[in-house]
């Protein structure tokens, strides 16, 4: 599974200091950082991120983010000579980087990566690990690292995961945005689903979901979402044909009787289910719900 470059460019396009927390130990701060993402015209080649520092700080490093979320035997070599071609670039444009580190955020850096040998010095002095996979992130992992592990939990795992994420923000920086980094997240592992599933994975509701900044501006509303869009319209007879497709994929098939009581909710009802229903176990779950749910 490959993480949509769309979410990286995305979480540090306006904030640069999102990465901040998880290179601390390379810089305290990185106040007037700027974000692009420069093509490398010979191969068209986009790199998905650059932090330059501010202009009067030239002692800082620059910052080269990659993002590889599969194993690729030809990474690490690739990576040293994209690397190289970069501070090439900027040197004949007049932008010379002298300071510069990798940060490759990945699942693993045990995955096949490639051969080191030729490239080992770059890799030990040059790379930043940043790890997503669930056994290798530290302890005091900062909560954007623990969210990006979310493209690699398996989807039963998610909301419990979102709700300790919350926790743990609370308070911080990141605290106020983290409902639009888990949309954007999730958008970008499941872009196929629709709005209801997304929302239970993520334990957010539908409305906070739909008018995120995320899902906005990363994706939209796309030609193909002419569900999401009776949804968002409050189209109460499309978001009950959604919620009874998740039913019957969690709970098995629903009796007539149910069915029919599932399409006479109201919407917030619906929303309401959709954030529930990850917990049930059989219909009986179903049919538990609705009794204190519908009159």
């Amino acid at each position: 599974m490959v993480a949509s470059d769309k979410l990286f460019s995305w979480l540090f396009q306006q904030h640069a200091e999102r990465l901040q927390p998880l290179v601390a130990g390379l810089l305290p701060r990185m106040e007037g950082y700027g974000f692009s993402a420069p093509v490398l015209k010979e191969r068209e080649y986009r790199l998905d991120g650059l932090f330059l520092p501010p202009a009067d700080q030239p002692e800082l490093p620059a910052l080269i983010l990659e993002a590889q979320m599969a194993a690729d035997p030809g990474f690490l070599l690739r990576l040293n000579a994209e690397t190289a071609r970069l501070l090439q670039q900027q040197d004949r444009q007049g932008r010379a980087i002298r300071h510069w580190q990798v940060v490759v955020i990945c699942p693993s850096r045990d995955l096949n990566f490639g051969d080191p040998t030729s490239v080992r010095e770059f890799v030990e002095r040059r790379v930043i690990w940043i790890e997503l996979a669930a056994e290798r992130l530290p302890p005091e992992a900062p909560p954007l690292q623990r969210a990006l592990g979310m493209l690699l939990l398996p989807e039963e795992q998610l909301r419990d995961c979102s709700a300790s994420i919350r926790a743990a923000a609370a308070g911080t920086s990141l605290g106020a945005e983290l409902d639009d980094v888990i949309a954007a997240i999730l958008l970008s592992r499941f872009s196929g689903r629709t709005v209801p599933e997304i929302c239970a994975m993520g334990g957010i509701t539908v409305d906070d979901f739909t008018s995120s900044v995320a899902y906005r501006e990363i994706f939209g509303l796309g030609l193909d979402e002419g569900r999401q869009v009776g949804l968002l319209q409050g189209q109460q007879a499309e978001a009950a044909a959604l919620i009874l497709r998740l039913l019957q994929r969690r709970c098995g098939s629903l009796s007539s009787a149910q069915q029919s009581r599932l399409q006479a909710l109201p919407l917030s009802d619906l929303e309401a289910l959709a954030d529930a229903l990850l917990d049930f176990q059989g219909p009986e779950d179903f049919h538990a719900w609705l009794s204190r749910h519908a009159s």
